[in-house]
């Protein structure tokens, strides 16, 4: 990647886990009945059978990782855990009992916080309690983040005879004065070690959170950390981005400044360095910031056509409707989203009056379906194509105008119904779906919003 490039095009971006992003949705053209009249359409949708995903954010912390902008409650109190364990449930039963007929659930995620901050029991009594109002597919996908320091063999053993078969666990860089930097000290041997039980638990896939760009990170920190985590073998690796967004209320991204962080040409030369050791190691880059082992299945997603992203991430399953449970969790019916409330006792207050716990929320129009379609197709296979009349948009002319200085850099290629974003510009592809952002274009944000873009 050439300096003048990198330049140019390492600007602020969403990382579009959803279209519109979160700052640009309407609060005010949504209601509580017209979101659960998003939902029931969804989850009414004959192709699927009643098949729902399901995220459930545990956001507890014992204690704060300065790197992190997830939103999360610091505490070594656990006798909050079975509290907010009967919380949730208590939400999963007000969507149940709208839904009107019992949910399959095809993915189940536990994100968080820390989700191995609460005890196996009380995981164990969470997991049985949502399946009081559901069933499970016979391909049901479970996961959870865990993390190294206090995932526990009765963690993993208790979880694997639930179902969960995927865990990721967040390492994010091995050199001490980095690891004292952000608040996140972990050993290699620990690692090692919980990697080594998750597979004799009988985990299947086994995920590596790395974070390039963090403070005092250097070229050799980069280097050893990525060779540790090759000898490891997790069958999945995120490498992210450091976002850096200490203005966003009730930030943790503190102890250390802008200074301390590698520069912009000098990150995206540790990513650079990492994703050629891994590729070199057999690991196939997916969409943005992920790879995988060819027999791991976003591998095989990826290689069919079948790899989608929502507010988890990229996965393998792509449902009519994912319900997030949970303080802040965030929900997406396919034509609109919503969120909860961000404090804990809020949320308990709310849940406790029967009443669901949203936030805000977002309806979307016709465009707004066209253009997350796009985004979708170009976050996911780096293509996308609008020969359908479906994918068709008046502002389309604008569109292809603003990819022409892309086309000249040789990152996009147009095609004669469509883009595709060429190998060079793939670490780009934010850049090249805000060209199709449209509510972005509209409205340029008068304060920062998003983390840099490369």
């Amino acid at each position: 990647m050439s300096d003048s490039l990198f330049r140019k095009y390492d600007i602020p971006g969403p990382r579009y886990t959803s279209y519109p992003t979160v700052p640009y949705w309407v609060p005010e053209s949504f209601s509580c009945r017209d979101w659960i009249s998003s939902v029931k359409g969804a989850f009414l949708n004959k192709d699927h059978s009643r098949e729902i995903s399901l995220y459930i954010h545990l956001p507890f912390c014992e204690s704060l990782c300065t790197f992190c902008a997830c939103h999360k409650r610091i505490t070594r109190r656990h006798e909050v855990e079975e509290p907010y364990i009967e919380t949730v449930l208590k939400e999963w039963k007000l969507y149940a009992e709208k839904l009107g007929s019992i949910p399959r659930i095809r993915e189940l995620h536990l994100g968080g916080g820390t989700p191995t901050f609460f005890s196996p029991e009380h995981l164990e009594q969470l997991i049985t309690g949502i399946f009081r109002y559901a069933e499970r597919t016979p391909e049901a996908e479970f996961s959870f983040e865990g993390h190294p320091n206090n995932t526990t063999e009765a963690h993993l053993d208790t979880l694997h005879a639930l179902g969960f078969t995927r865990v990721s666990f967040g390492i994010q860089d091995y050199a001490p004065h980095v690891q004292k930097a952000i608040n996140r000290i972990q050993s290699f041997d620990t690692v090692r070690s919980i990697t080594r039980q998750a597979r004799e638990s009988g985990f299947s896939s086994v995920s590596h959170d790395l974070v390039f760009g963090l403070p005092f990170q250097a070229l050799e920190d980069i280097r050893d950390t990525t060779a540790k985590t090759i000898a490891l073998k997790p069958d999945r690796i995120a490498l992210y981005s450091y976002a850096h967004v200490p203005w966003l209320p009730g930030n943790g991204q503190r102890g250390f400044n802008e200074g301390d962080l590698p520069s912009g040409k000098e990150k995206r030369i540790l990513y650079e360095t990492a994703r050629h050791m891994l590729e070199a190691a057999g690991y196939a880059e997916i969409g943005m910031d992920h790879f995988a082992l060819e027999g791991d299945q976003l591998f095989k997603a990826a290689k069919n056509g079948s790899l989608h992203r929502n507010f988890m991430g990229y996965t393998t399953t792509d449902t009519p409707l994912l319900i997030g449970l949970g303080a802040s969790a965030i929900s997406d019916s396919g034509s609109g989203f919503a969120q909860n409330v961000k404090s804990v006792e809020e949320y308990t207050s709310l849940v406790n009056n029967d009443v669901l716990p949203l936030l805000r929320g977002h309806l979307l129009n016709k465009e707004d379906l066209v253009i997350r379609k796009h985004i979708l197709n170009l976050m996911c296979s780096f293509r996308t194509s609008w020969e359908s009349p479906a994918m068709r948009l008046p502002q389309l002319a604008y569109i292809v105008e603003r990819l022409e200085e892309p086309v000249r850099d040789g990152l996009v290629e147009i095609l004669d119904h469509g883009i595709r974003i060429t190998p060079a510009g793939k670490p780009f592809v934010r850049n090249i779906c805000m060209a199709f952002d449209l509510r972005l274009q509209r409205k340029k944000p008068d304060t920062r919003l998003f983390s840099a873009t490369v």
